[in-house]
C-alpha cells in the first residue's frame, strides 16, 4: 500500500454529537461506538491503510438509513456506506472517519418473479444467496465476481462489480433494472423501471450503478434474471508461455465463439497453484480456463471448436473437465488464486486494468517490461476475454516503495495508451483517484463532480472517493 497524507476528520466535540444523536434516533444496539467495535469496519479487502470510523451504524431498516442520513446531513459529518466489505479499491474505506453505514442486516429477498424474470432485493443480500435462490427456481443472474460468498448487492451495485462470465454476460450495471435509493440529504429517489424495455428521461440507474457509494445509498434493487443454461462445458489450454496465450484469447473470439469466461493465469501465477498443490503439467507457462454454456447441443459443437481454436493458438494441450466437481475444483482454485498471490511477498498492490482484447498480448509484454525496468515483481491473471486483467505488483521492502509507484505510474499510462481504461470492476475508489486525470479530461472530471455536488450538495457521502484530492468538492466538509 503506498502511502499517503492522511484526510481531515470531524472535530471531537463533533464525534460526540453525532453518537449521542445516533444512540438516541436509532438505540444503542444498532450503533456501535466501542474502539475494538468500530476497529472491524475500517477496511475493506484492498491493500489500503484501515482507518478507524467515529461510529458504526447497522442498519436494518430503509427507516434506519433515513435517521442516520439525517443526523449526518444536520452535523455535517461523512458517511461510508458499506456492504459486504470485499472491495478492492478502498471503496468502502471510511477515509475521512465519520460514519459507517453497514446494510448488511437488509438482506431479504422480497420478490423473484418468473414471469417477468426478476427479482428484488435487499442491498445487504449475500451474492451467493441469490444466485443459489434463483438457480434453484431454474433462472439465473449472472455477475460473478470472485468474493461471491461474501459479497453483497448493495456493493456490487456501488462498484459495478463484474467477474469471468462477464464476456458472455456484462456486469452488474447490465442488470440492475431499477433502483430505490436515499440521498444524503433524505431524498428518496425511485429510478428506473420493471418492465423489459424503457427510456423514460435520463438513465439514473445506470449513473448510480458503479458510483461507488457517492452518489445515495442503496435501499433496494430490482434485478433482471435469465433462464439458468442447460449445459456447463469447462475447458483447460496449456500453453508454453504467456505470450501465446494471450494471443490465443483473440483467436477464440475471431474464430465466432463467445465464452462465458476466457481466463488467464501467467506463469508466476500457476507457480503459485503448483505451490498450494494443485496439479497442473510441467510444461505449461501460462494458461486459459474457458468455459461454455447453452443448451446440449450447442454446448457440443462449440466444445469442439474452441477446442481447435485453442490448439491452432498454439495449445500445448486441451483439457476437459469430466463433471461438475473438476470444474467446481478448478473454479474454486481461480477464486483463491488472490489469497495464494498475497502469499509470496509481505505486499500486494492488485489493479484491475483492462485494454481492447487485440492489445491483451501487448499489455501482457509491456507489464513485464515495466517489471524489468523498475526492477520489481508484477504478475497477471484475470479476465482476457474481456481485456480485463488483475495486475499484482509484489514488494517486500519498504525501500521498494518508490520504484513500485513509478512502476503503476507508467502501466496506467501505458494501458490508457493502448485505448485501454484505469479499471473494469474494482472501482476508482481511493487508490486510483489520483491517477483518474490520467484517463479522463478536466472537463470530464469537472462534469462529474457537478453531478456529485447535485446528489450530495454537503459533499457527506463517500468522501475521499473517485476524485482527485485538488479540488474535490466531496471534501469541502472538511474545509469548514
Amino acid at each position: 500500500m503506498l502511502p499517503r497524507d492522511p484526510f481531515p476528520r470531524p472535530a471531537p466535540a463533533t464525534v460526540d454529537k453525532v453518537r449521542s444523536a445516533l444512540d438516541r434516533a436509532l438505540g444503542e444496539s444498532k450503533v456501535i461506538t466501542s474502539e475494538e467495535g468500530r476497529a472491524r469496519y475500517g477496511g475493506d479487502e484492498s491493500e489500503q491503510e484501515p482507518v478507524v470510523p467515529d461510529a458504526v451504524v447497522l442498519a436494518t431498516s430503509a427507516e434506519d438509513i433515513a435517521a442516520t442520513l439525517a443526523v449526518c446531513s444536520d452535523l455535517q459529518v461523512p458517511v461510508t456506506p458499506r456492504a459486504g466489505g470485499t472491495g478492492k479499491s478502498g471503496g468502502a474505506v471510511p477515509v475521512c472517519g465519520g460514519v459507517t453505514l453497514c446494510t448488511l442486516g437488509m438482506n431479504a429477498i422480497k420478490e423473484i418473479n418468473h414471469r417477468e424474470l426478476l427479482a428484488v432485493v435487499e442491498p445487504g443480500l449475500v451474492l451467493e444467496r441469490l444466485q443459489e435462490a434463483v438457480e434453484a427456481e431454474g433462472l439465473f443472474y449472472p455477475p460473478d465476481p470472485n468474493s461471491q460468498a461474501d459479497c453483497a448487492l448493495g456493493g456490487n451495485i456501488a462498484e459495478n462489480a463484474g467477474g469471468p462470465r462477464a464476456l458472455k454476460y456484462g456486469v452488474t450495471r447490465d442488470y440492475v433494472l431499477g433502483l430505490d435509493v436515499l440521498t444524503a440529504e433524505g431524498k428518496r429517489l425511485r429510478t428506473g423501471r420493471r418492465t423489459v424495455k424503457g427510456v423514460t428521461g435520463y438513465d439514473l440507474t445506470a449513473l448510480l450503478t458503479g458510483s461507488e457509494g457517492t452518489l445515495a445509498v442503496t435501499l433496494e434493487a430490482t434485478l433482471r434474471l435469465l433462464r439458468k443454461p442447460d449445459c456447463i462445458v469447462t475447458l483447460l489450454g496449456l500453453f508454453d508461455g504467456v505470450g501465446r496465450c494471450a494471443g490465443a484469447v483473440g483467436e477464440v473470439i475471431a474464430a465466432g465463439l463467445v465464452p462465458r469466461c476466457l481466463e488467464l493465469v501467467d506463469e508466476a501465477c500457476l507457480a503459485a497453484m503448483r505451490d498450494e498443490g494443485v496439479a497442473i503439467d510441467q510444461r505449461a507457462g501460462a494458461l486459459l480456463i474457458t468455459e461454455l454454456d447453452g443448451d446440449e447441443a450447442s454446448c457440443d459443437a462449440d466444445m469442439m471448436r474452441l477446442g481447435e481454436a485453442l490448439t491452432e493458438a498454439g495449445a500445448l494441450d486441451v483439457l476437459v473437465a469430466q463433471d461438475a466437481a473438476q470444474r467446481d475444483r478448478l473454479w474454486a482454485t481461480r477464486r483463491e488464486l488472490t489469497n495464494v498471490v498475497r502469499k509470496l511477498a509481505k505486499h500486494k498492490i492488485a489493479e484491475d486494468v483492462v485494454v481492447p482484447r487485440g492489445q491483451v498480448a501487448r499489455l501482457v509484454t509491456d507489464v513485464q517490461a515495466i517489471a524489468d525496468r523498475h526492477g520489481v515483481t508484477m504478475l497477471c491473471f484475470g479476465h482476457a476475454g474481456d481485456g480485463n486483467l488483475h495486475v499484482n505488483t509484489l514488494y517486500d521492502d519498504d525501500g521498494e516503495v518508490g520504484a513500485v509507484a513509478s512502476a503503476l505510474d507508467e502501466l496506467f499510462r501505458a494501458v490508457v495508451a493502448l485505448g485501454g481504461t484505469l479499471t473494469g470492476e474494482h472501482g476508482v475508489g481511493v487508490s486510483k483517484a489520483e491517477y483518474l486525470p490520467v484517463e479522463q479530461s478536466a472537463e470530464l472530471i469537472a462534469m462529474q463532480r457537478q453531478l456529485k455536488a447535485l446528489f450530495d450538495p454537503q459533499g457527506i457521502l463517500n468522501p475521499g472517493k473517485i476524485f482527485p484530492r485538488s479540488g474535490h468538492h466531496a471534501m469541502v466538509w472538511g474545509k469548514r
